[in-house]
């Protein structure tokens, strides 16, 4: 989830969550939190629509599950609390979802092995016929002019 997203769902300004987070920078190490790149946030605007002339100046942080739930022990409100208990359920849900859908993940991911391997297939068919190799060829030996 993007700062600004957490930022609103806990009713805080994004700067005061990043600022609270910068504090306590050893409670979110890289796979808890991470700044998009300057191109990642670019083309993050370009997607959604978002005027080029207003909002950030700094590309925004992503923040993982872990990095969600470490926010509950930096933002210490009862919003806070709640917030954090609903989105730790939605991603204990989401799991959920997953691990009863397990067959069909296989089911779909074998179907795009089978895609991958048609379009590889055409993609040969597509392809030029190699030139026929004219077994003369070998024996001819190109003159060279003088002038």
């Amino acid at each position: 989830m993007f700062d600004s997203d957490l930022a609103a769902l806990y009713q805080v300004e994004t700067f005061n969550l990043n600022k609270a987070v910068k504090r306590n920078a050893a409670r979110f190490p890289d796979d808890f939190m991470f700044q998009l790149s300057r191109e990642e946030a670019a083309n993050l605007t370009f997607q959604n629509g978002i005027s080029s002339w207003g909002g950030r100046r700094t590309p925004p942080y992503a923040f993982t599950e872990q990095g969600v739930a470490m926010l509950s022990s930096v933002l210490r409100s009862d919003r806070a609390a709640q917030v954090n208990v609903a989105i730790i359920r939605t991603f204990v849900r989401l799991r959920e979802i997953l691990a009863t859908h397990e067959e069909l993940a296989r089911k779909v991911a074998q179907h795009d092995r089978q895609i991958a391997a048609l379009f590889e297939y055409v993609k040969t068919l597509l392809e030029p016929p190699p030139a026929p190799k004219n077994p003369l060829s070998a024996l001819f030996i190109p003159r060279t002019e003088t002038p």
